[in-house]
């Protein structure tokens, strides 16, 4: 056996090997089966001439008669790592009609081939030595087509290794080598530069298969589809590095490149460092960088760099985290979270908050407004009886003053009626008082909120007196039931704690849509180490299509009438600033009841 013959059937042996392992291993796709296909043609090509190298002297058979087969290896091979390169790319793709096109050339250099005897169109002489053997004119026509096909296969698989890790890589170098060998050792052998028999050719071509085998298996592309993660990972809204071990950037997204405005070569092989000063990226500053590399060596778990760092014009939450292989380390991700949208939406939703909050805040106001008049107009009038009745008392006083008919006792009782008079002022400009502290709290914005201590004495008091007008005005008596002591103390913004219970009471009062002589019930009781304020009607219930976003949405029942803002700032309030809750039982016919839970 010759040294061909030899190096032949180890190349078949591993052929087969490397065919039954990736058909075994390998999960089913469209890259798989082409790499099988390639596999099985260049068995055949290599079978072939492998069953020339040994049978054609012992049974006299001319070696043409060999390749007759083991051109259909090698006419279809070309092809077949054309559609291999389109996969590679784009991960999966669907054959068309022209596709049928490729094989015409190949199809009749097999029938030109199988026929030469008539023609001599594809070997006018033929011999197992290149430099001795004569080609017809159709064989350059097959030649021509197969080179600039392999020339289209080198251009596809490399395409995507030279943008994703750099022309260099070892990846693409695996595949430039694999792909330039078969064309270089028979362009040499053409030019007779080198000896050549038909045997180097599909050696070249295993060698080939070897190399892109390496490639793939590397990457894990007949497994993983890298070119559609690839894609996934640049159409990202994160935008990531990987630093390698010598603290050189050595990939990156397109996302990344967009979001700083980069071009890849101001990128690739740059040591982070120099990159972040040339960038002028200083709030990622070298005293927080080399510490975050240095400890993303000793650990996988993700380490949060900042969050909310400003860089330019954008807000990201910066983590890192160490790449490993087998406990090796080969480098550091550091993965920049763009949340600029997400703290512009905060901000919109704070201001929006804050602006609805006021709206609502002004409604109450508003609602007060009408009550202050009529709580404010009852004592004046009063204080004003009360000067005229002074008024006379201290006219018949004076005449008084020498009448001898006019007694002791007359002048004690002028004095007791002066008295009362007086102490009826006090009590009206007290009430005055306690309205205008009411209504003063109340008016205070929202930002000048500030948690203070109060007792439940001083909550009930604050809410009677604002909601006597409306519960006046609506024929609804409010019943005070104090279970717990009065002065239990809750610490928050009283006036915010008002603003809920009053808007509680309001939304009762208008369940009962105007009916006279109905009672609500505000109950305080002790619970544990909590405070329930539970506001109670007798209404119709809630229906079924609110109950369960009573508290999620700005939803209301009263139609163009309301807002929707009461039940959903009170439940914010009490969660927000007095890390409470508010819950609610109803029954349909029979009424409501909230329940606003304080930790005391």
């Amino acid at each position: 056996m010759s040294i061909y013959s030899t190096i032949l059937l180890i190349v078949l042996f591993l052929i087969s090997i490397l065919f039954f392992y990736i058909a075994k291993n390998i999960a089913k796709s469209q890259l798989k089966s082409l790499f099988l296909t390639n596999i099985i043609l260049l068995f055949i090509l290599c079978f072939s001439v492998f069953l020339g190298s040994i049978l054609s002297e012992k049974l006299n058979i001319d070696p043409m008669y060999f390749d007759y087969f083991s051109y259909i290896g090698s006419c279809f091979l070309p092809i077949s790592l054309f559609f291999t390169a389109n996969i590679f790319l784009k991960t999966k793709i669907k054959f068309e009609k022209w596709h049928s096109l490729l094989f015409i050339v190949p199809l009749l250099s097999l029938l030109v081939l199988w026929t030469n005897d008539v023609h001599h169109l594809f070997y006018v002489h033929y011999s197992i030595y290149i430099n001795e053997t004569t080609f017809g004119n159709f064989f350059y026509v097959y030649e021509i087509y197969t080179y600039i096909l392999l020339i289209i296969d080198i251009i596809l698989l490399l395409k995507f290794p030279i943008k994703n890790a750099g022309f260099f890589s070892t990846q693409s170098i695996f595949i430039l080598i694999g792909s330039v060998i078969p064309i270089f050792v028979n362009i040499l052998g053409a030019l007779g530069v080198i000896p050549m028999t038909i045997y180097v050719t599909p050696i070249c071509f295993a060698v080939t298969i070897f190399f892109y085998a390496i490639a793939i298996f590397k990457f894990k592309f007949l497994s993983t589809t890298p070119i559609a993660m690839q894609r996934i990972v640049d159409r990202m809204s994160d935008s990531f590095l990987v630093i390698s071990e010598d603290g050189i950037i050595t990939d990156f997204n397109d996302t990344f490149l967009k979001t700083f405005h980069l071009h890849s070569e101001e990128v690739r092989n740059v040591k982070f460092i120099e990159f972040i000063t040339k960038q002028d990226l200083e709030d990622l500053n070298k005293d927080l960088v080399k510490p975050i590399l240095e400890k993303s060596k000793a650990t996988e778990d993700t380490i949060l760099v900042k969050r909310e760092m400003k860089i330019l014009d954008h807000y990201f939450n910066v983590e890192a985290s160490g790449i490993f292989s087998k406990s090796a380390f080969l480098g550091t991700l550091i993965l920049l979270k763009d949340v600029t949208q997400h703290m512009r939406d905060m901000q919109t939703i704070q201001n929006n908050q804050n602006m609805l909050m006021e709206r609502e805040r002004l409604a109450s106001l508003g609602q007060l407004i009408g009550g202050i008049a009529h709580n404010l107009k009852t004592p004046i009038m009063s204080i004003a009886g009360a000067t005229e009745g002074l008024t006379d008392l201290a006219t018949e006083y004076e005449k008084s003053v020498g009448d001898p008919e006019v007694t002791v006792e007359d002048h004690h009782e002028i004095a007791k009626d002066m008295k009362d008079w007086i102490e009826k002022v006090r009590s009206y400009t007290e009430y005055m008082s306690d309205v205008i502290t009411a209504v003063k709290g109340q008016a205070v914005t929202m930002s000048e909120e500030q948690a203070v201590t109060f007792t439940l004495d001083e909550l009930v008091k604050r809410v009677n007196i604002l909601m006597r007008h409306e519960l006046k005005n609506a024929l609804v008596n409010l019943n005070i039931q104090m279970k717990a002591e009065p002065d239990a103390i809750l610490k928050g913004n009283i006036n915010s704690l008002v603003q809920v219970i009053n808007n509680m009471i309001s939304n009762a009062i208008q369940a009962y849509n105007g009916e006279a002589g109905k009672e609500i019930n505000l109950i305080l009781e002790p619970s544990g180490k909590n405070i329930i304020i539970s506001v109670q009607d007798f209404a119709n219930g809630l229906p079924d299509s609110v109950k369960a976003k009573l508290f999620k949405e700005m939803i209301t029942t009263k139609g163009k009438n309301g807002t929707g803002l009461g039940l959903f700032m009170s439940y914010s309030t009490i969660r927000a600033h007095f890390n409470g809750n508010v819950t609610f039982e109803t029954e349909k016919g029979k009424g409501t009841i909230f329940h606003i839970t304080l930790p005391v």
